[in-house]
């Protein structure tokens, strides 16, 4: 099992050097931290309850027309 502690980032960013990516943990607040690799400085925190929500959104596909026409590899 993953911890939940570490920073995580989605398999379909490519190799382990591959710098464009988005990268999520659990804090030790409970809340979700979100950095992405090209601005690690900036960091991006919500509630668990939220991101479950964005996470069931783009599931359902509601986000497709952000990256229509773009390569996804």
């Amino acid at each position: 099992m993953t911890d939940p502690t570490a920073w995580q980032k989605s398999s379909f960013s490519g190799a382990d050097n591959n710098q464009n990516c988005i990268h999520a943990r659990l804090a030790e607040s409970g809340e979700i931290e979100l950095v992405e690799s090209e601005s690690p400085e900036a960091t991006v925190v919500t509630s668990r309850a939220n991101f479950e929500a964005f996470l069931k959104g783009v599931k359902a596909g509601e986000f497709d027309h952000l990256i229509e026409g773009h390569s996804q590899g």
